[in-house]
Parts: C-alpha cells; sequence; structure tokens
C-alpha cells in the first residue's frame, strides 16, 4: 500500500519504472485527444468540479488512462469524496502513476501523471480514508473506465 511518505519520496526522489512507455508527439496528442483531453492531459489543465462523467460513477471496471489505456485504479477503491472529481485511496500498481511536486498557483501540491504516457491525471492529498488516508483527485477527462468482463479493443 502506499502512504503518504512514499508519495514524498516519490515527488522528490524519483518514481518507480513503468511497465512500458508510450511516446507521442505533441501532433500525435492533438489528433488523438479532443480538445478538452489534450488540455487537460498534455497542458495540466482541469475540468470544472463536479462535471465529469465519473465524479458519481459507481461502475465496476478499471479505470484507465485515456491516453495510453493503462488501468490506473481500480472501481473497488473508488470513493465518494464530495471535491468535485472522482476520488481514489490508492493506483492499481505501484508504479502505475508518476509524482510530480505541483508549486502552481502559490500552493504546494503532489501532481499525479500516468507514468506510462506523462498525461496529467490531476493530484494526491493525505486527506482520504483508511487505510492508506490518501484521496487521488482525478479528472474524468483523463480516465476511461474499462467495465468488469470487458477487455479494451484499441
Amino acid at each position: 500500500m502506499i502512504t503518504w511518505e512514499d508519495v514524498i519520496h516519490y515527488s522528490v526522489k524519483g518514481n518507480p519504472e513503468p511497465d512500458q512507455r508510450v511516446e507521442k508527439t505533441e501532433e500525435e496528442w492533438k489528433a488523438q485527444l479532443s480538445p478538452s483531453q489534450y488540455r487537460i492531459m498534455r497542458q495540466k489543465g482541469t475540468e470544472a468540479p463536479h462535471s465529469g462523467a465519473f465524479c458519481s460513477s459507481h461502475e465496476a471496471g478499471k479505470y484507465a488512462c485515456a491516453a495510453c489505456h493503462t488501468p490506473l485504479f481500480d472501481s473497488t477503491i473508488k470513493f465518494e469524496s464530495k471535491s468535485g472529481w472522482p476520488s481514489f485511496t490508492q493506483p492499481i500498481k505501484k508504479n502505475a502513476i508518476r509524482y510530480l511536486r505541483d508549486t502552481t498557483y502559490g500552493m504546494v501540491r503532489v501532481e499525479v501523471q500516468c507514468n506510462t504516457c506523462g498525461a496529467h491525471q490531476g493530484h494526491v492529498f493525505p486527506d482520504g480514508p483508511e487505510p492508506s488516508g490518501l484521496r487521488y483527485c482525478i479528472n474524468s477527462e483523463s480516465l476511461e473506465l474499462i467495465k468488469e468482463n470487458e477487455a479494451y479493443e484499441s
């Protein structure tokens, strides 16, 4: 289980290596992603609170990166944070998420990205439920749901 201490360590000392890497040019990302996905995932934007498709969704399955389709979170660890964004307590694997120190807007936060393709997902905070105490606050536009008993087809 990843703890807040692990998150801080990764954001300062480096992240676990992903299973694979997906690298594309900005032109390739622009062609693949919708304009709002590109703004969020490649330019580190956000969506308006309570506007995302997965904000209050509770369908069973895996939440994958909408850019490279790497599974990031499982529906069993999704919870209602009332923050306005889908929230999770843990990534699906230790090396699924990349952690980066974020000092934009006069705050110190930890940005989370897909560790496979570098797509911005959101931020992680130490105010989630037990046992991890973490709240991964993720943009719906950065995710796709692979429902249980469904395989991803590219």
